[in-house]
């Protein structure tokens, strides 16, 4: 077995080989970027070597620097991790050269599943399922527009390059066929270099089902049944879970066995996951194949009792596969929810800050969480903005989607907006549950999924109250004389009152709204709280950032932070059921607030502008596109919103921009 690996990539995933090469005594080393100096997988490894600027084509991406970093630790094996690097054959064929193995598939193998058009040609010698499609060099717009109007509307562009969504678009008209295209190819440009695309037809609610294949230099392979990823948003994926539920008679092993062809077919060496698309009649149609471990192989795992990545290691080190086909067994079921810093309220766009709080699920036999953060980390716009992946097992769906759910509301997150709530109302989802799955399901149960509003405002005052309270009482009196009596009242800060009732008022803020809160005292920490027309009794303790509380004879628990927030302080408080973050009113001193006209195009994330589509004086329409930025591997057009002029540009193409910073000035057009 290898003596030393490096791990080119960061976060989540770099800590996760680093476990396992621990498990097996391999020394690891981390390479990082100027922006991971101080990252959880840095801490892990044996050691690390900086390799460069924040952006990924200053560091992670530059191949000589990854080399240089091995050579000079003595680092016989590169484990690629997926993203960045895992799937690019020149640098696969840069390790060789060095006299590094490679812990991946072959240089050729990269090369003919990286290219889609490539891949599919092979696919159809093997006797692998394809869907209808234009494969071909010729890269001429008509005639990738003629292809689509053969193949019928809707289609599908996908670069031939890409992945994870990258250089994909939906198009379901002609009219709708040359934007769709120069994004698609912009995009691919930026994230592969290479903007060829490939036209294939879009199948109407297919579920996405892949299988999980394992090979070895012995010609010996395998597959570790399939995992469903059909719940998606942008051509990504956010709820995985294994094995796929509703499978047709026979269709496990046809696709195993057609995903073991296609592995063949490319001399495959390694894991790599054969993914497909499945329609409502059990026809199964290949997509592509990553040559890489994939971002969702816990579920596998799970299900399987087997370690993946030693799996690579063993593969990488000239070792036989570890298990038969027939020594396979799944137990269980799984599933792996991707925990983001985006706002799913905002077309999911990233959500850049810092993790003030980030407390995470016990891990249990039930429980696993993969993470490369800790509290203080931020999550910035050079990377994924994935905070972790929480894994959940038990002996069947049903039981494992109830310990998603309770894990899913013991997460608690302060800095950044994430997508826990959005998982948690995805997952408990009447069609989820009824595995009622297809790549539209977002889309098909927006009104549901997207339909948020806060709890009343009076399951919360009570404790906010309490804590308020608590809080005050447990703070000595600044004028407090330790010499004088010390029963006197001017010790404490409790609202007594001679000869009447000890009252007194919390004003909150949640969102842009104030409640007032009347607060009387009537017993040893028990209180009556009103707010408009309820009134409820409320007694509780308070032991650090546990608040426990009982309210009209109903016993709850919270957990509470305090916290910094646009330069003021504010309180995050947990139930086990939803979270609540409120401010307390601050004395009013008389100073004027500036407020924004709202006139100005704001950028709606910290990120690149990618294009400016439009000059300053002109006229624009309403729906055009003005500007495109990028951030975390997302782009976000900003468009008008009614038809005016724009009058001044404040950016230039591939400047960075911070989020809420204007980009033009825009004046609507006369009514």
């Amino acid at each position: 077995m290898f003596g030393k690996i490096l791990i080119a990539n960061r976060g989540e995933i770099a800590c996760r080989v680093i476990r396992t090469a621990k498990a097996l005594g391999i020394q690891t080393v981390a390479v990082y970027s100027d922006a991971d100096t101080h990252a959880l997988h840095v801490q892990m490894a044996d050691e690390a070597v900086s390799i460069g600027g924040s952006a990924p084509s200053e560091s992670y991406l530059v191949m000589e620097k990854i080399i240089a970093a091995a050579k000079q630790t003595g680092s016989e094996a590169i484990h690629p991790g997926y993203g960045f690097l895992s799937e690019n054959a020149a640098f696969c064929q840069l390790c060789e050269n060095n006299n590094v193995v490679f812990i991946g598939p072959p240089v050729g193998a990269i090369e003919t599943m990286g290219s889609k058009s490539a891949a599919k040609q092979i696919m159809e010698g093997a006797d692998v399922p394809l869907l209808p499609g234009y494969h071909g060099a010729d890269q001429d717009p008509n005639l990738l527009k003629d292809a689509a109007r053969k193949i019928g509307y809707p289609v599908l562009l996908k670069a031939v390059s890409g992945g994870g969504g990258k250089g994909m678009r939906q198009v379901h008209n002609p009219n709708e066929f040359d934007e769709a295209l120069a994004a698609a190819k912009r995009e691919a440009l930026s994230g592969f270099g290479d903007d060829d695309m490939l036209v294939e037809k879009y199948l109407q609610q297919p579920r996405h089902v892949e299988v999980q294949v394992f090979c070895d230099a012995l010609g010996n392979g395998v597959y570790l049944f399939e995992r469903d990823c059909s719940v998606q948003r942008r051509h990504q994926k956010i709820i995985e879970e294994a094995p796929a539920p509703k499978l047709p008679d026979g269709i496990r092993e046809k696709m195993g066995e057609a995903a073991l062809r296609a592995a063949a077919a490319v001399n495959y060496v390694g894991a790599g996951t054969v993914e497909f698309l499945l329609d409502s009649t059990g026809n199964f149609y290949f997509m592509e194949m990553n040559t890489r471990l994939q971002v969702e192989h816990p579920v596998t795992e799970m299900i399987t009792d087997q370690d993946l990545v030693e799996w690579q290691l063993k593969v990488a080190n000239g070792e036989p596969l570890p298990c038969r086909q027939s020594d396979l067994i799944m137990t269980g079921h799984a599933f792996e929810a991707r925990i983001y810093a985006e706002d799913p309220a905002n077309e999911f766009l990233p959500a850049a800050g810092k993790l003030i709080w980030l407390q995470q699920p016990a891990a249990s036999r039930h429980v696993r969480v993969d993470t490369g953060v800790v509290t203080n980390d931020e999550v910035g716009v050079f990377y994924d903005p994935m905070i972790a992946k929480l894994i959940v097992w038990d002996v069947d769906r049903q039981r494992a989607l109830a310990r998603l759910d309770r894990a899913l509301a013991e997460y608690r997150i302060i800095g950044v907006t994430t997508n826990i709530d959005f998982l948690r109302r995805l997952a408990t989802h009447h069609a989820f549950r009824n595995e009622d799955l297809s790549t539209d399901f977002i889309t098909r149960h927006e009104s549901d999924l997207f339909e948020h509003s806060q709890p009343p405002i009076s399951l919360f005052a009570p404790l906010a109250a309490l804590y308020l309270t608590l809080r005050r009482e447990s703070q000595p009196a600044p004028s407090s004389d330790s010499r004088s009596d010390p029963t006197s009242p001017w010790h404490t800060l409790d609202h007594w009152r001679m000869n009447a009732p000890c009252t007194h008022t919390e004003v909150i803020v949640v969102g842009d709204i104030e409640h007032t809160i009347d607060v009387e005292k009537v017993g040893l920490h028990t209180y009556r709280t009103d707010i408009g027309n309820a009134s409820f009794t409320v007694s509780g303790q308070l032991d650090g950032r546990d608040l426990t509380a009982t309210i009209d004879g109903h016993k709850r628990s919270a957990v509470i932070v305090e916290h910094a927030i646009d330069s003021s302080s504010a309180i995050s408080l947990f139930t086990d059921d939803t979270s609540f973050e409120f401010t307390v009113r601050a004395v009013d001193l008389g100073e004027e607030v500036e407020h924004d006209d709202g006139s100005g195009f704001k950028a709606p994330m910290n990120g690149t502008v990618v294009e400016i589509l439009v000059n300053a004086g002109d006229k624009v329409a309403a729906g055009d596109t003005l500007v495109i930025m990028e951030a975390m591997k997302m782009e976000h057009a900003i468009k008008a919103p009614v038809a005016g002029t724009v009058n001044e540009i404040y950016y230039s193409k591939g400047d960075l921009v911070d989020g809420g910073a204007d980009l033009l000035a825009f004046e609507p057009m006369d009514s």
